[in-house]
């Protein structure tokens, strides 16, 4: 590319500068021979006021003596004979043809023609008898090229630079382009080769610019597509943890026997190598992606189904459960998995962490421009709600990876929402789940801006309110 370039722009150059050079050149020598020829003109006509007094030699010869010309012998008067009898004057060396003088005559018109040497201007005089007399100047080759060649070197010298000068810059230019596109190729190989650190720095010529902002834009949505994928395999087996810690508290409840060992044996097999699965998937923090227009799910309906998933465990367990603000739809931007999936995680951590006759309750809240979901538990509570939060932080407890939490928190963060941890009426925890409204069709333009400010937190922590007190 880079000596595409130089080709380029050296083919483009000489071509102007022959355009210009040549026809500029010509017009000097043009202007060279016109000054020479008008210089001439001139020593010629000094001649005429002494041929219209005198046609006699020696007024002559001093008149012509007194030129340029005719001091270096390159001027000469010719006369022709007159009617009374008087003879021709010729004074100088004259040069050109006797032909030559006549068509002067005849046309009493200045004539230019060329000899051996150089040029000969022929300056027609008329006198005061009508006699047509002819002034001869002999012009040399080299005072008609003076300058000539000073010019023509000074335009070789400017079209050169010019040349050298493009040359210059073309290949400036191109290896700004080759090093950016140099830079583009190796992060592309290092990007194939694994290392998905691997960026380009977004400069250089538009193009490549935005060449190289595409392919960071790439690189980054490869290494996201990758933590989504890790995400998705720890996400899809922790909610294999509902299941199981049904199959747990059953296997509790079969009594003695080897049957009963073998199973509770399996089970707990089984949640060691979903944890294992679990932590060795969980490498990067996913990103959620938003739902597009239409999509969501009622909440109220999706917790309707999940409690009666888990009212028949908390049923077996002696467990107080109350259901409230399900009794209408209520839509929000998240779909359906993600949300069951959330309430699933939420639940199992109350059956998992509390001890069985622990009571809950499961309260949904339709905001102005949020819903909020709150799951309230009678148990011991959370000694350090910040550290609950955190991706990947179980506790050191045995059948815990760390993600609940998390899934409940990507789902909120979503919508513009988010979870928070704090202490229940009930004298235990309770995780209240602020999910926002700005995704779901035909709300305000405030709500689909997702905006946060100020209003828009008090709007919620008042509505959060309304359901029961302040933590």
């Amino acid at each position: 590319m880079r000596w595409a370039l130089v080709k380029v722009a050296l083919a483009v150059t000489v071509m102007v500068v022959v355009a210009f050079a040549v026809p500029l050149g010509l017009v000097i020598k043009e202007m060279a021979q016109d000054r020479a020829l008008t210089n001439a003109e001139r020593q010629a006509a000094a001649i005429a006021p002494t041929l219209s007094i005198t046609t006699e030699r020696a007024p002559l010869e001093v008149a012509v003596q007194a030129t340029q010309a005719g001091a270096a012998g390159r001027m000469s008067v010719h006369v022709p004979a007159g009617r009374d009898g008087g003879g021709p004057v010729d004074i100088g060396t004259q040069r050109a043809g006797e032909a030559d003088q006549e068509l002067v005559q005849d046309l009493r018109r200045a004539a230019t023609t060329h000899v051996t040497g150089g040029s000969v201007l022929l300056q027609p005089t008329v006198m005061k008898d009508s006699r047509v007399a002819v002034v001869e100047v002999f012009v040399p080759s080299s005072e008609m090229s003076t300058g000539v060649v000073t010019a023509w070197l000074m335009l070789a010298g400017v079209g050169l630079a010019l040349i050298v000068g493009s040359v210059a810059v073309a290949d400036r230019l191109g290896v700004r382009m080759v090093r950016s596109a140099q830079r583009l190729a190796g992060a592309a190989h290092e990007l194939g080769e694994g290392r998905l650190g691997a960026r380009v720095p977004e400069e250089g010529p538009t193009e490549l610019r935005s060449a190289a902002i595409a392919f960071n834009a790439m690189a980054d949505q490869v290494v996201q597509l990758l933590a989504n994928e890790r995400e998705m395999a720890a996400d899809l087996s922790h909610r294999l943890r509902t299941p199981l810690t049904v199959l747990r508290l059953n296997a509790a409840s079969l009594g003695d026997g080897p049957a009963a060992e073998q199973t509770r044996a399996a089970v707990e097999q089984l949640e060691r190598e979903v944890d294992i699965i679990i932590r060795t998937a969980r490498e990067a923090k996913p990103q959620t992606t938003a739902v597009g227009p239409g999509a969501g799910c009622d909440v109220s309906e999706v917790v309707r189904e999940r409690m009666d998933f888990w009212s028949a465990l908390a049923e077996d367990e002696g467990r107080k459960v109350r259901v409230a603000g399900v009794d209408r739809p209520v839509r929000i931007p998240v779909a359906r998995p993600e949300l069951a999936a959330a309430l699933d995680a939420l639940l199992g951590n109350v059956f998992r962490h509390t001890s069985e006759g622990t009571a809950f309750s499961v309260d949904v809240h339709n905001g102005e421009d949020a819903v909020i979901v709150l799951v309230s538990d009678a148990g011991a509570g959370i000694a350090d709600p910040a550290a609950a939060l955190a991706r990947g932080n179980s506790g050191a407890r045995d059948g815990s990876t760390g993600l609940g939490l998390d899934i409940v928190r990507r789902v909120a963060e979503s919508t513009g929402g988010d979870v928070r941890i704090g202490s229940s009426v009930l004298g235990g925890t309770e995780v209240r789940v602020w999910i926002g409204l700005g995704a779901v069709p035909g709300a305000p333009e405030e709500r689909r801006r997702g905006h946060r400010g100020p209003d828009r937190r008090r709007t919620l922590i008042t509505a959060g309110r309304r359901v029961r007190g302040d933590f």
